[in-house]
């Protein structure tokens, strides 16, 4: 899991979740959650700066926004696939 920082004066430094879990619990939250990150970048003018969060720490660096905008949007991709092919295996059990 990594967090951003998108642009600190105007979100006064509030951090924003992107998260992705392999795993087969994928929460319809995490999904919103990630749409929110991916608007958020793909409004930002292009002169604000975005900040990725080191994992357990309070340490924040500069990232490219256009490179983290693209990690966003295949972040989101790989959530809805892991969670469509979670709804298909469910309703898959259910027929059976």
């Amino acid at each position: 899991m990594c967090s951003l920082m998108i642009n600190a004066q105007r979100y006064s430094g509030f951090p924003v979740a992107i998260a992705f879990e392999g795993s087969r619990n994928i929460n319809p939250c995490k999904i919103k959650e990630q749409k929110v990150v991916v608007d958020e970048l793909s409004n930002l003018k292009k002169n604000r700066k975005v900040y990725r969060q080191q994992p357990n720490s309070n340490i924040f660096f500069l990232v490219d926004r256009t490179e983290t905008l693209s990690q966003c949007k295949n972040t989101l991709d790989k959530l809805k696939k892991a969670h469509q092919e979670m709804e298909n295996s469910e309703k898959t059990k259910i027929k059976k």
